[in-house]
C-alpha cells in the first residue's frame, strides 16, 4: 500500500488533470444506470400497456445515453493518457537523476543490467499501475458504488442476494493481495538477474568467442531464463485457482438473484419491471468487480517493481552535491593530503596515513605495484569516494567543505581506458564545453596530437566512434580523451596510467600531447613506465596503501630503495618493448 500511495504523490502534481479525469468518470458512471432505468419502463409499463408512442423517445433517450456515456469515456482515456504520460515522464526523470547522484561505493555493489532493467522494465510495470490500476480501480469502485445504490433503490431485497458472494469476493481479494507481492518479488528478481547476465555477456562476447564459451554461456542464459521461467509459471498458477474461484462466486450471484427474483415476480407479475432492470443493472454491478480481480494482478505486479524502483530513488546520495562551499577562482593548484585513511569495504584498509602534497605547477607521480593505492588517491582527490580520516585540500580548502561540481571543474581526469559515448568526435568533445566552436575543437584536437586522424575520417567531427569508441583504435580514443581535457582546460590534471593500454609510436604521440597538457597545471601522474615518470618534480612510491619513499627521480635512485627496484624493473621491460618493436619492424 505503502508504493501505491507514493505513485499517488505523483498524482498529485498535476490537479486539473486529475480531476477532469474524476469528472467524467463519474459523469460516464452515472450515465450507465440510465439504460436498466429504460428497460424497467419498457418491460413494466409499455409492453404491457401497449403503449406505442412511447417507445421512440425512450429508444432516442437510450441512444443519448450510451453516446454520452462513450464520448465521456474517450475524453477520459485522452485524458487519462496524458495525465499519466506526464506522470510516468515524471518518476523515469527523477529516477535517472537520483542514479547521477548516488555515491559511486553504491555502484560498485550493483551489476549494470539490474539497473537497467529497474529503470525500462520496473518503470514500465509501474505504468501498467498508474493506467489500469488507479485509474481503472478508481472508475470500477465508483461503478460498483453507483450501480450497487441504484440495486438497492430498485428491489432492495434482491440487492440484499446479490451481495452473498460479496464478502467471499473481497477476502479473496485481500488473500491474494496479501500473498502475491512475495511471488512478484521473485519474478523481478529473476527477470533482473537474467538481464545482468545478458548484459554483461553482450559486453562481454569478444571473450566469450575468443575462449570459445558460446556453448557454455548458452546453458548459463537458459539456467536464468529458466529462472524466469518458474517464477512466473509459479504466479500464473496462483491466478488460475485465483481468477476461476472469483468468476464462482460472481456467477453463483446471478444463479441466486434470477432464483430468487424469478419466484417473487411469479407471485408478484407488477415486479416485472424492476426484476428485468435489475438483471440489466446487475451485470454492471459484477463487471467491475470482475474488472478489479484482474487489476489485482497488475497492481500486484506493479507494487513489486514499484518497490524496487523506489529503493532507488530512497538511497542515500552523495554528499557534496547541493551543499558546500565555491573553490575560490582562480584555482591556484595546491594540493595536499595529511595523513589520509581509506577502505573501499570498510574493513581492509587501501590507504594508512598517506601524506603527500604538489604545489601550482608541479608535476607529481605515483608509483607503485598494482593494489598500492595510487588509482584510490585520484579517486579522493575527486571525491568519487570521501576518505575516512586525515584531511584533503586544494589551495587550503578541505575538499570535504567544497561543492563537488565546483570541485570537480577545476579537475581534468584522464583514465587509462578512455570512455567514449556512442555519438560523434563533436559530441563527445562537448562533453567538456558544449559551447567550443570548430577552431575551438580543432585547436584542441591539434595539442593531443589528434587532428591528422580526426580529419581523415568519413566525417570529421561529426563521425560516429561508435558505443565505447569501438571504431577507433586504443591510441585514437586515448587522444580525444585528451582533448577532450584539453578543452576544458582545468587548472589540476589527473593522469592514470594514460598511456599504458598503447604500442610505443603511438606512446610518443600520447606523451607529447600529454606534456603539452601538463604545461603550467598541477598534474598527477599514475604510470608503471620509467619514461613517464622521471621528469616529475616529486615522486611518491606507494606500498600497501602507505607512501614508503618520496623525492625527486635523481634522489631516489640514490637512495637505492624500493623506487630503484621499480626502475631497473620497467627499463628492462621497456628495453624488451624496444627490441620486439626493432624486429617487427
Amino acid at each position: 500500500m505503502k508504493t501505491v500511495l507514493r505513485v499517488f504523490a505523483y498524482l498529485k502534481r498535476y490537479p486539473v488533470l486529475g480531476v477532469a479525469q474524476l469528472t467524467c468518470a463519474i459523469l460516464m458512471t452515472v450515465l450507465v444506470v440510465v439504460f436498466p432505468q429504460i428497460i424497467k419502463i419498457v418491460t413494466g409499463e409499455i409492453i404491457p400497456q401497449r403503449q406505442f408512442e412511447r417507445m421512440p423517445p425512450m429508444t432516442l433517450i437510450a441512444i443519448g445515453a450510451f453516446l454520452c456515456t462513450n464520448l465521456f469515456n474517450g475524453l477520459r482515456i485522452v485524458l487519462n493518457n496524458t495525465f499519466e504520460q506526464k506522470v510516468i515522464f515524471d518518476l523515469r526523470s527523477d529516477l535517472y537523476r537520483k542514479i547521477q547522484r548516488l555515491p559511486m561505493r553504491w555502484f560498485d555493489n550493483r551489476r549494470t543490467g539490474d539497473l537497467m532493467t529497474r529503470v525500462t522494465e520496473d518503470v514500465t510495470a509501474m505504468e501498467r499501475v498508474l493506467i489500469d490500476g488507479i485509474e481503472q480501480g478508481a472508475v470500477a469502485l465508483l461503478q460498483v458504488f453507483v450501480v450497487g445504490g441504484f440495486l438497492f433503490w430498485q428491489f432492495p431485497r434482491l440487492a440484499l442476494i446479490a451481495m452473498i458472494p460479496m464478502p467471499f469476493l473481497v477476502v479473496g481479494a485481500i488473500a491474494y493481495a496479501r500473498t502475491a507481492p512475495a511471488r512478484h518479488r521473485r519474478v523481478r528478481k529473476a527477470t533482473s538477474a537474467m538481464n545482468s547476465l545478458l548484459h554483461d555477456n553482450l559486453d562481454g562476447i569478444q571473450q566469450i568467442k575468443a575462449f570459445t564459451r558460446e556453448t557454455a554461456e548458452h546453458g548459463r542464459f537458459n539456467t536464468a531464463s529458466d529462472k524466469v521461467r518458474r517464477a512466473t509459471l509459479h504466479v500464473m498458477r496462483v491466478w488460475a485457482a485465483y481468477n476461476p474461484s472469483m468468476e464462482f462466486f460472481r456467477n453463483l450471484g446471478y444463479a441466486l438473484v434470477v432464483g430468487f427474483g424469478g419466484w417473487w415476480v411469479m407471485r408478484d407479475p407488477s415486479l416485472q419491471g424492476e426484476f428485468f432492470a435489475f438483471l440489466v443493472a446487475l451485470n454492471l454491478f459484477y463487471e467491475p468487480i470482475s474488472r478489479l480481480n484482474s487489476l489485482n494482478q497488475i497492481v500486484q505486479a506493479g507494487r513489486a517493481a514499484g518497490e524496487r524502483v523506489f529503493e532507488i530513488v530512497d538511497a542515500v546520495e552523495e554528499p557534496g552535491l547541493d551543499d558546500g562551499a565555491e573553490l575560490p577562482r582562480p584555482v591556484k593548484g595546491r594540493v595536499v593530503f595529511e595523513a589520509v585513511d581509506f577502505s573501499y569495504t570498510g574493513r581492509m584498509p587501501t590507504l594508512s596515513g598517506v601524506s603527500l602534497r604538489a604545489e601550482p605547477g608541479e608535476t607529481v607521480s605515483l608509483v607503485g605495484h598494482t593494489g598500492a593505492g595510487k588509482s584510490t588517491i585520484i579517486n579522493l582527490l575527486t571525491r568519487f569516494y570521501e576518505y575516512d580520516a586525515g584531511r584533503a585540500s586544494i589551495d587550503g580548502h578541505d575538499i570535504r567543505d567544497l561543492k563537488k561540481e565546483s570541485l570537480r571543474s577545476a579537475v581534468g581526469y584522464v583514465t587509462q581506458e578512455s570512455f567514449l559515448f556512442n555519438g560523434s568526435v563533436r559530441e563527445n568533445l562537448a562533453l567538456a564545453r558544449p559551447d567550443a566552436g570548430d577552431d575551438e575543437l580543432w585547436e584542441a584536437l591539434a595539442v593531443a596530437n589528434a587532428k591528422q586522424f580526426v580529419s581523415a575520417l568519413p566525417d570529421g567531427l561529426e563521425t560516429n566512434v561508435g558505443e565505447r569508441g569501438v571504431k577507433l583504435s586504443v591510441g585514437e580514443k586515448q587522444r580525444i580523451a585528451i582533448a577532450r581535457v584539453i578543452l576544458k582546460n582545468p587548472p589540476i590534471l589527473l593522469l592514470d596510467e594514460a598511456t599504458a593500454s598503447v604500442d610505443t609510436e603511438t606512446e610518443k604521440l600520447i606523451q607529447g600531447a600529454l606534456e603539452r597538457l601538463m604545461t603550467s597545471r598541477t598534474s598527477f601522474v599514475i604510470a608503471h613506465r620509467l619514461s613517464t615518470v622521471r621528469n616529475a618534480d616529486r615522486i611518491y612510491v606507494l606500498d600497501g596503501g602507505r607512501v614508503i619513499e618520496e623525492g625527486d627521480h635523481e634522489t631516489l635512485l640514490a637512495r637505492d630503495g624500493h623506487y630503484a627496484l621499480l626502475c631497473r624493473t620497467s627499463l628492462l621491460a621497456e628495453e624488451a618493448e624496444q627490441r620486439e618493436a626493432a624486429i617487427a619492424s
